[in-house]
């Protein structure tokens, strides 16, 4: 069976000038920081060094060799497991964890060749769509910068053995964000079977309702937020009625990037360290959350101002240790589940009323063909 070429024959574009890059491995914005004294800076450095590695320490006994403690640990200490993830998972160790709580290890070895079969030997109709789209993906990160390099060929990979796995999904232009997320930590196959486990729900209920035609996913988890907004702050609520805002005009890329679209990293880290353990409830709780840290604020502001500062939120609130201690105060399980399925009883009339509509149509219309044939019985 001849192999498909990937991405195309062009040669890998020169590589970018090298600049001064933050511990993430993104571009550093050139904004002169304070300095601090060389003791405070050395004592500081020092101090935090040690307390990783005693952290670290900590989940590598929690995991195991490769995770083979990993069940067996969350099994007898499930508390301790959850609190540690809310706190952060350690970054050289987050790219197993995230495997081992997304359930993507068992798929990968469960189909073993698959992901290579996918991207070798198949072709995609979104080829051209995820070319065109990879360069706007976390474009100031060193892996993903050179044209056609090795991070735009494995974002490419990915995106397109998924287009083929699940053709009714196919591609769509936000799922680059979480795989090229899951890139910068794991490689492509793992990433690969972590997008499969999300958007298949392997753990969680799955999310490929987010990325389908006309995103009906989405529309639910809109209709959600707006009703979580008016019972937890209802203020804010009517005020957003007052200036006709609604969660689609900010809200909806907290859900199909899981805030890896625009926010600080070291933020949707964070967020991502929950959200793979506890699930698509943990977005709405920090949208909660980022809303209730602003809320003094946007309750005074016009409508053009306030859905700029709805697509700005201040440095501040998106300190994880800060916000993410709001977000773990909203309860939010049983509410959705309610609000779920008054959604979907609200829809099902919805399109009960249209079929009602066009079968009331399709009666008139055959009426008035008859009416015009003459056909029509004489009334007495």
């Amino acid at each position: 069976m001849e192999k498909k070429k990937v991405i195309d024959d062009m040669e890998p574009g020169p590589a970018p000038s090298p600049r001064s890059v933050d511990r993430f491995g993104f571009i550093k914005q050139d904004q002169a920081q304070p300095a601090l004294p060389d003791g405070i800076t050395k004592s500081r450095s020092t101090h935090e060094r040690e307390r990783e590695e005693r952290r670290i320490r900590k989940w590598r006994k929690m995991i195991g060799v490769g995770g083979s403690d990993w069940k067996h640990y969350v099994k007898r200490n499930p508390q301790v497991v959850k609190r540690r993830i809310r706190k952060g998972i350690p970054d050289c160790l987050r790219g197993l964890v995230w495997q081992l709580i997304s359930g993507s290890r068992e798929l990968l070895l469960l189909n073993p060749g698959v992901y290579e079969q996918l991207v070798v030997y198949e072709t995609s109709a979104s080829e051209l769509e995820i070319i065109r789209d990879i360069s706007r993906t976390f474009p100031s990160h060193v892996f993903f910068q050179q044209r056609h390099g090795p991070g735009q060929r494995s974002l490419y990979n990915v995106l397109k053995a998924y287009s083929v796995y699940d053709r009714e999904v196919g591609y769509v232009q936000g799922m680059g964000f979480l795989a090229g997320l899951l890139l910068l930590y794991m490689s492509e196959e793992d990433a690969f079977w972590v997008l499969v486990a999300l958007l298949k729900g392997a753990v969680h209920s799955p999310m490929e309702g987010l990325y389908q035609a006309g995103l009906p996913l989405v529309q639910q988890y809109l209709y959600q937020l707006e009703q979580l907004v008016r019972e937890n702050m209802p203020k804010l609520g009517n005020h957003f009625s007052e200036e006709m805002i609604n969660p689609s005009m900010y809200a909806s890329q907290w859900f199909i990037t899981v805030f890896s679209y625009s926010y600080p990293f070291h933020f949707t880290l964070r967020i991502w360290d929950v959200f793979l353990y506890e699930g698509i409830k943990v977005v709405f709780k920090v949208g909660l959350a980022l809303l209730r840290y602003c809320h003094d604020d946007l309750i005074k502001l016009p409508f053009e101002k306030l859905l700029h500062s709805l697509r700005n939120f201040p440095e501040d609130a998106t300190d994880p240790d800060t916000l993410l201690p709001i977000a773990f105060s909203f309860k939010v399980s049983k509410r959705l589940v309610e609000i779920e399925k008054e959604y979907k009883r609200k829809d099902d009339m919805s399109q009960n009323g249209v079929s009602s509509s066009k079968r009331l149509q399709s009666m008139k219309s055959k009426n008035l063909s008859r009416i015009n044939s003459g056909t029509l019985p004489k009334s007495n």
